[in-house]
């Protein structure tokens, strides 16, 4: 992994696709959140997300 794949998150390097799938979970949450008005199912949808994201991101990162 290249540094240009690494994001700096308080000192320790985290991979882009990692912090990439984290805002989209934070963008999923919010806009289910004001939509449905019902937490619940905004913080089920975005962990979802977060992680179907961050599991196809890891695959699809070339090997070391």
């Amino acid at each position: 992994m290249t540094s240009m794949d690494q994001v700096q998150i308080a000192g320790v390097p985290w991979p882009r696709y990692k912090v990439v799938a984290l805002v989209i979970g934070l963008v999923v949450f919010a806009v289910v959140g004001v939509v449905t008005m019902n937490p619940a199912s905004a913080v089920l949808l975005a962990a979802g997300t977060s992680t179907a994201f961050w599991l196809a991101f890891s695959v699809r990162r070339p090997r070391r």
